[in-house]
């Protein structure tokens, strides 16, 4: 909670003072009764700190809104009282300078898209990194051991942004008559004679590849040198004592205890990705949170990057949280 309420602090002052928002709605025509009205209605008549309220009450979950506010606003949620009400409602992130529609729409629409690409960059990342990191560990100083590291390492060391151009170029254009893929698409494909959307898992290969680099190269790291602190404990030897096998020590009695930082990295990663991954997104023309966000800087379109931002802060809150409950789950010493 306090995470949030820092963010939103910061969101409100960092986007204060950029530009006229009267003129970003209305253009640059426009007589001076229709910016007086348009400064009434984004509160920019009221002084700073006014304003900051009245934005922490539009965002917050719980709030108190006039009656004729919550019919202009359109909110959605309980609300209780007379013509001034308590309301529990959805948080209200305002409205699009450019579209004139609401943020929160905005984002929602795009947030498909975002959680498809992460989970499938992350379903890469962990399928491949946690097996290589378990081989590396188990193969140490052998040529296995040797080309994870540097794989990681490269991996690691190489930008999202250049990884997605060089991808894009390669397996997108040169290689296109081959791999059937293309530099740019969407999660879905819009049927020009109907309209209908079909679902298009083709065009996901490509950044999800990309995005999944660097979490792989982590995830293979941090299993490797997790695996080898584990391998040299007493109980490992005990159980080679008594005779078990080496792939069941390796995978259901080292692994299990080797998660922890692994699990660490893997929410952190999948919050990260789920949060917005804005070049990737915009390299590929994949339409998700972080495209919009980029599109909307472009367009000075301030409430829809501030709406992203505390929705990628809000990610971040619940998928750590969700984290230490895995712990939990995967180790049981972390519920004594």
């Amino acid at each position: 909670m306090l995470v949030l309420i820092g963010v939103v602090v910061l969101v409100f002052f960092l986007f204060q003072g950029f530009g006229d928002p009267t003129r970003l709605v209305m253009g640059q025509t426009g007589d001076a009764k229709t910016q007086e009205n348009i400064r009434k209605e984004l509160y920019l008549d009221q002084p700073k700190w006014k304003q900051f309220l009245l934005y922490v009450n539009d965002v917050s979950p719980i709030a108190i809104h006039r009656k004729e506010d919550i019919a202009r606003k359109e909110l959605k949620g309980i609300f209780i009282g007379g013509n001034t009400k308590f309301a529990i409602k959805i948080p209200y992130l305002r409205k699009s300078y450019q579209s004139k529609r609401e943020v929160g729409s905005i984002l929602m629409q795009a947030l498909p898209g975002t959680i498809i690409l992460a989970l499938a960059s992350m379903l890469i990342a962990v399928a491949v990194g946690i097996p290589l990191g378990v081989v590396a560990a188990v193969r140490q100083n052998t040529w296995l051991d040797t080309t994870a590291i540097f794989s990681s390492i490269v991996g690691i060391s190489a930008p999202s942004f250049f990884m997605g151009i060089v991808i894009a170029y390669v397996f997108g254009f040169v290689l296109t008559q081959y791999t059937g893929l293309h530099i740019s698409g969407n999660w879905f494909e819009i049927d020009e004679v109907t309209g209908q959307r079909t679902l298009s898992l083709r065009n996901l290969i490509l950044p999800a590849i990309t995005l999944g680099i660097r979490p792989l190269a982590i995830i293979t790291q941090l299993t490797r040198s997790a695996m080898l602190d584990v391998l040299d404990q007493d109980y490992i030897r005990t159980a080679y004592a008594k005779g078990l096998k080496k792939s069941v020590i390796v995978w259901k009695h080292a692994l299990k205890n080797a998660l922890n930082p692994v699990i660490t990295a893997i929410t952190g990663w999948f919050a990260e990705l789920l949060a917005g991954a804005f070049f990737v997104e915009y390299i590929f023309g994949w339409q998700g949170i972080g495209k919009i966000t980029v599109d909307a800087l472009e367009k000075l379109d301030y409430p829809v990057v501030m709406g992203s931002v505390l929705i990628s802060a809000a990610f971040f809150v619940v998928v750590n949280i969700i984290a230490d409950v895995l712990y939990g789950v995967i180790d049981p010493r972390v519920r004594v």
